[in-house]
């Protein structure tokens, strides 16, 4: 299972729609957080020391960037034709799910990481410096992880539904 994990994964990162799927993300949240004004998201004109615009956003934008990293995991090996090789591997049909599963979830974390700059950034930027509801903010990123490995879980179905990458998504 830690195997398949591992492919999972470094299938990811060794074409270029990983690399792509991960900036788009991390790009859009920065871009409607930091750049584009209007009080509603941007943080520096809302004058509150908080990140909850990234709360707000980032359900949005997993909507799109989930199903491009689960629309590969089943439809790929359906297309082209190793899915007989994994079934007959001497792990179970549960393990193979999970493995698929956890890597996406996985490669989601991976690109969430990186918002922690948000954090620290707002926390520097407070009056003073470290005036956050810091609790509030990991309950968020908890529910945001909560909420990614329900829609892993519904990409991977999808997946698992369809040989055709594109339908999957």
């Amino acid at each position: 299972m830690v195997a398949l994990l591992k492919k999972e994964i470094n299938s990811f990162f060794s074409s270029l729609i990983g690399y792509i799927v991960i900036i788009v993300f991390l790009l859009t949240l920065g871009l409607i957080m930091w750049i584009f004004p209007g009080a509603d998201f941007n943080i520096i004109e809302s004058g509150f020391s908080n990140i909850d615009p990234l709360f707000i956003i980032a359900p949005w934008v997993f909507l799109f960037l989930i199903p491009a990293v689960t629309m590969k995991m089943f439809a790929e090996e359906h297309r082209s034709g190793t899915i007989e090789i994994l079934l007959t591997q001497p792990v179970s049909d549960i393990q193979i799910v999970f493995a698929k599963y956890l890597s996406a979830v996985i490669l989601v974390l991976i690109a969430l990481v990186p918002t922690s700059i948000y954090y620290i950034t707002v926390y520097q930027l407070a009056n003073p410096a470290g005036n956050i509801d810091t609790a509030g903010i990991i309950g968020s990123y908890i529910g945001l992880i909560f909420l990614c490995s329900g829609f892993a879980s519904i990409g991977v179905f999808a997946s698992a539904l369809t040989n055709n990458q594109i339908i999957s998504f």
